[in-house]
């Protein structure tokens, strides 16, 4: 027998039937089932992050804040920005260092996350059965 396999009913009941836990998981199912493009974990925090804050983020902000390294928070953005949800911007005040900035396909995405979560929680339970 496999060690790594969990028996069935050994998950906590209190996790298992959290509405957030729920919520969570038929927000992703609907992000999933959408026509578009996928967004991996790493993606979905960087492009959050950037549209949740008030404050310009580079490279470097990022990848402090998310605890990933500079060159998979250029190959992160470089991903976003195919999908054009950010864009890259040069700081006028230091040439050295990139802005992210936000684009209106990613605001229109952004809204689209936000309808996606705000459904209510039999609405994300059903999406999740």
């Amino acid at each position: 027998m496999n060690d790594m396999i969990i028996p069935d009913g050994d998950l906590p009941a209190e996790l298992v039937e959290d509405a957030r836990i729920r919520m969570l998981r038929g927000s992703l199912l609907a992000l999933v089932r959408r026509d578009g493009r996928d967004l991996t974990v790493r993606q979905l925090a960087v492009f959050m992050t950037i549209y949740m804050s008030e404050t310009m983020h580079t490279v470097s902000s990022l990848a402090e804040l998310l605890h990933v390294s500079r060159p998979g928070v250029t190959r992160i953005m470089d991903r976003l920005i195919e999908f054009d949800l950010i864009a890259r911007e040069e700081d006028r005040e230091d040439r050295r260092r990139v802005l992210a900035r936000r684009t209106a396909a990613g605001a229109a995405f952004f809204r689209e996350l936000g309808a996606m979560t705000r459904s209510t929680p039999a609405q994300a339970i059903a999406a999740a059965a």
